[in-house]
């Protein structure tokens, strides 16, 4: 089973940023942390790396929901995106698959909230 779907976008890399945002914006989703791996990289150990960067979307109703139901489930909050050139004007956004990361927890009550998030995050990245 794959633990994430996604799509390549013609698009430059801070307009795949901004799209994914929107789109993520769309379904409920709010970004609540953004990590630049280029950036990162170069400034903790001095190599080059392409433009890459993790976004942590949160829809906080389903969040809620989820700790409600599991209160160890913030180990696996919030659902992680990522935007990567693979080549100047191509740049992949892939995103977390709730249900395989869910598989790891053994808690029926979130099987249901898994296959919701999965639906508004495919629906993000088609729409992409």
């Amino acid at each position: 089973m794959a633990y994430y779907f996604n799509k390549t976008l013609n698009a430059s890399f801070d307009e795949a940023i901004a799209r994914t945002t929107e789109e993520l914006k769309k379904e409920g989703f709010g970004i609540l942390t953004e990590i630049d791996v280029k950036e990162t990289l170069k400034k903790k150990l001095n190599v080059d790396f392409r433009p890459y960067r993790i976004l942590g979307a949160c829809n906080p109703t389903y969040a809620y929901q989820a700790l409600q139901a599991e209160d160890k489930i913030g180990t696996m909050l919030p659902c992680s995106v990522i935007v990567q050139e693979l080549a100047p004007g191509q740049v992949e956004v892939a995103v977390i698959d709730p249900i395989a990361s869910m598989q790891a927890v053994e808690n029926p009550k979130l099987g249901g909230l898994a296959l919701e998030v999965q639906t508004k995050l495919k629906r993000v990245v088609e729409n992409l």
